[in-house]
């Protein structure tokens, strides 16, 4: 009979990984074919989980299994059991060292247990400077976690009791497309407008405590034309998408920001879908904010870009198009004005 002991820091800890009914250790012990009981320990504060088996490797790997879902508990409040089975599945496939990410730079982890974390130098400086400034204007092309990256950092503030509630926020412009057409009422409308927030949030936190969240009011996710006229205080706020808004929405937006509250805006700004002769709000911050202290502007490039290698190709030829076609006409407008002459 094998035998591997792993101390947790608290009670707290141990029910953590342990799961609702013990679920999560009940998967475990499926999984590997050996027990897992927990005890008070004398030697620590906190608990003993002791894990006993007749196949010594069984042993090792169901305690591998344990000591990774530990790492997890330090930054979630819960455990599901996708996250058991995300590790079980990768000790299966011999991706230890990816499970040894779970280091001081992983953000948070999503409810299937991956580690959210900088992939990129650029990403890297991003979180650093959302850390630091109270306000962070990132701004970058598709594919670059401008948004992602945002919401891990509320999520881990509110986690942390930094902040009591989350607001996240996009300007409703059509792009492409007319809100009038869409079917239902007013929030039926919006709603594909706010989706990809929701994804986000849902990674993060899972449907069930998203859902407790929106209910008790300490996640809103609402149009930008619903923070008008508000303060916004203990809030980490989220503007996305504000390439679309107009000079006004943004000091508008900027200004509603109240006591220990922190503000990230995202845009990019080669798609903006604002009507032709509006003015990016978002363009102008960038110029206006630029020398205030605790007030960073953060620009991503398409080295920063996580999705999949082509969107990064994508980016570079639709830059080159454009430099090209901007160069064509204004070589057109001078033999036009040649001509004139």
């Amino acid at each position: 009979m094998s035998e591997r002991i792993i101390l947790t820091d608290s009670i707290d800890q141990t029910a953590t990984i342990f799961g609702s009914f013990d679920v999560n250790i009940g998967i475990i012990e499926r999984a590997y074919g050996v027990s897992i009981v927990n005890r008070d320990t004398e030697k620590t504060a906190g608990d003993a989980i002791i894990i006993s088996g007749a196949d010594t490797e069984a042993v090792n790997r169901a305690a591998a299994a344990i000591d990774y879902l530990k790492k997890m508990s330090m930054l979630n409040d819960t455990l599901t059991e996708q996250n058991v089975e995300y590790v079980i599945g990768m000790l299966a496939d011999g991706k230890e060292d990816e499970l040894r990410e779970f280091d001081d730079n992983c953000i948070c982890i999503t409810t299937k247990g991956r580690p959210i974390k900088a992939k990129t130098v650029g990403q890297r400086k991003y979180v650093e400077a959302i850390k630091k400034n109270t306000i962070v204007l990132g701004v970058g092309p598709a594919g670059t976690g401008k948004t992602f990256l945002a919401v891990a950092m509320a999520v881990t503030a509110l986690r942390n009791k930094e902040v009591s509630r989350i607001i996240l926020t996009r300007p409703a412009v059509e792009a492409g497309e007319k809100l009038g057409y869409l079917p239902g009422d007013l929030q039926s409308k919006i709603d594909p407008y706010l989706r990809p927030l929701y994804d986000s949030l849902y990674e993060m936190l899972g449907a069930e405590n998203y859902a407790h969240h929106i209910e008790r009011g300490t996640i809103e996710i609402a149009p930008l034309a619903y923070m008008r006229g508000r303060t916004l205080d203990d809030s980490f706020i989220i503007l996305d998408e504000a390439q679309n808004t107009t000079p006004e929405q943004m000091m508008m937006f900027l200004t509603r920001l109240g006591y220990n509250s922190k503000a990230v805006v995202t845009g990019d700004l080669t798609q903006t879908d604002l009507p032709a002769g509006k003015k990016s709000g978002l363009v102008e911050a960038t110029k206006v904010l630029r020398n205030i202290d605790d007030i960073a502007i953060h620009s991503f490039t398409d080295r920063d870009v996580v999705r999949h290698r082509l969107v990064q190709k994508i980016i570079l030829a639709y830059e080159k198009f454009h430099r090209e076609r901007q160069g064509a006409g204004h070589g057109e407008r001078k033999a036009y004005h040649i001509s004139k002459k």
